[in-house]
């Protein structure tokens, strides 16, 4: 995305296989956009997953294969839809975070502040 300080990876429900065929089955592409502005000397990167699903997804934003994810999306375009999942993502690392008692992680904490549909408590 150019001149945005945006890079977009994506990562593919099943393997391209050509052309749609009508009796495919769909295929939902997740969008993982990442700020890559002010890291000076560090390239963009681009990671296509052969197959994944939301539990990978979710799996690769906890061990950091993502340092700044901004917004992820889910596209189908068999489907003709398209979702933006970052709340419903940043509530679920929240949440998990939350049962097991740890802090989220630095590199997603951001995000994760963002997309929070409440506030975040600040003590008095």
């Amino acid at each position: 995305m150019a001149g945005n300080g945006l890079m977009s990876t994506a990562a593919r429900c099943a393997p391209h296989g050509g052309a749609a065929r009508q009796d495919a089955p769909h295929q939902i592409v997740y969008l993982i956009v990442e700020n890559i502005v002010g890291w000076p000397g560090r390239a963009g990167r681009k990671i296509q997953v052969a197959r994944t699903d939301i539990e990978t997804v979710i799996a690769h934003l906890f061990a950091g294969r993502f340092q700044d994810p901004v917004r992820i999306l889910a596209l189908d375009p068999l489907g003709h839809w398209s979702k933006d999942l970052s709340r419903e993502l940043a509530e679920e690392i929240q949440t998990r975070c939350d049962i097991d008692a740890m802090a989220v992680p630095e590199h997603i904490q951001d995000f994760v502040r963002s997309h929070s549909a409440a506030p975040v408590a600040v003590a008095c």
